[in-house]
């Protein structure tokens, strides 16, 4: 199928490790354990039980869809096994979007994975693709009246973390940086190894399948668009070796989907030695990135050239700031570029804010990306204004 029209989706996402709160099954909760610069998940923010209200914040406000995870560790919590009582949980939580007007995006998997699967041999290992198979064709039996299928969330950044795989029997896990923040010194991520980047690219296609048969939603996955450029033009030739192996190959992988999520927030350069650490600057984010709203057309534009014209959803794109004026601000000039690209002819389907919440930023949780904040020790959830914003921008269609 292609995907859904004609509603454009005006919306905001979430992961369910980052706000759901004690998710102990999961690889990622022993990681954070395991890092002394790291800061534990914990509670989260409770959203697996306060899922009904946050759903409500933003429907409330004249938002129309809502992008959220299904937890495989709770899902599968031992090898075979599957927890109804989990999967009603989830199937609750499609209901409660459906019943209040939002249209439900679900991503089947956002970077946490059970810990038994890691233990297993994690997603080298000789099951991956056998044990991803059968929790995504478990998974498929709640997704009745789900439009909108994202099988894997940015694979170009969670194959560099596959690394780790290993490390969960080891005493230590070796440190990472997250992909969230950087060191005040700036750092460059590591390049995606061709074993991982094969091996998600055929959970992607074997998962997409199995949706396709066993659903009637659009499947699709999402892509962390880097917005890479050369310092240089004689740095091209690099650009386009550190573009392929980092985004373009994730893209072209696509080309049979039946949309690709783009997922841009910021720009990096690219000199003759690969991508440039971005030094410090007062305009910076709290992670450290460049303010660069333009990164969402750059992103659009380069996500359908290479894709060779799958329908876009934007499924990730904010600021981490504390200054709600600033988010309004760098959203609002995103949205300009991104709607440029549409005028120009790139299908665009939607736009989903990053996020929905303030929410744990894999290791931290002074970044602030959301719409809504969130009081962590009374779990009180108060609107921002930037909120109101975009539920106003929703209304009018465009910016």
């Amino acid at each position: 199928m292609t995907a859904p029209q004609p509603t454009f989706l005006w919306g905001a996402s979430t992961a369910p490790h980052q706000i759901e709160g004690n998710n102990v099954n999961s690889d990622w909760w022993l990681y954070e354990q395991r890092m002394p610069h790291f800061t534990t998940s914990g509670d989260a923010v409770d959203s697996y039980h306060r899922y009904e209200e946050d759903m409500r914040l933003l429907a409330d406000a004249g938002l129309n869809a809502y992008r959220f995870g299904i937890e495989w560790a709770r899902v599968e919590p031992l090898p075979g096994v599957f927890s109804v009582a989990e999967l009603a949980h989830y199937r609750r939580m499609i209901d409660t979007a459906l019943r209040l007007g939002l249209t439900p995006v679900v991503t089947l998997h956002h970077f946490s994975s059970p810990r038994w699967f890691i233990e297993e041999g994690g997603w080298l290992g000789e099951t991956a693709i056998e044990r991803f198979t059968a929790y995504v064709t478990r998974v498929c039996d709640i997704l009745d009246g789900v439009e909108w299928v994202c099988t894997i969330n940015e694979p170009n950044m969670f194959a560099f973390m596959i690394y780790m795989a290993g490390a969960i029997n080891a005493d230590a896990v070796p440190e990472m940086d997250t992909p969230t923040v950087q060191r005040e010194d700036g750092f460059v991520l590591p390049r995606p190894t061709a074993e991982a980047t094969a091996r998600l690219i055929e959970a992607h296609h074997t998962a997409r399948a199995v949706v396709r048969e066993r659903t009637g939603a659009a499947v699709g996955w999402t892509v962390a668009n880097l917005a890479l450029y050369a310092t240089d033009p004689t740095h091209e030739s690099a650009l386009l070796e550190e573009r392929h192996a980092r985004e373009d190959i994730f893209l072209e992988a696509a080309r049979g989907d039946d949309f690709i999520g783009v997922q841009a927030y910021t720009t990096q350069a690219v000199d003759e030695n690969g991508p440039v650490p971005h030094p410090p600057h007062p305009d910076n984010t709290l992670v450290g990135t460049a303010y660069r709203p333009d990164a969402l057309g750059i992103a659009a534009r380069h996500t359908w050239e290479l894709t060779q014209g799958v329908p876009i959803l934007v499924t990730e794109n904010g600021i981490a700031t504390d200054d709600d004026t600033r988010r309004i601000a760098y959203t609002s000039e995103a949205l300009t570029h991104l709607f440029a690209a549409a005028d120009d002819g790139v299908d665009v389907r939607g736009y989903l804010h990053w996020s929905a919440l303030d929410n744990f930023e894999w290791g931290h949780w002074e970044p602030t990306f959301g719409l809504i904040a969130v009081d962590r020790t009374t779990f009180t959830r108060t609107p921002k204004p930037s909120l109101a914003w975009l539920a106003d921008v929703a209304r009018r269609g465009r910016p």
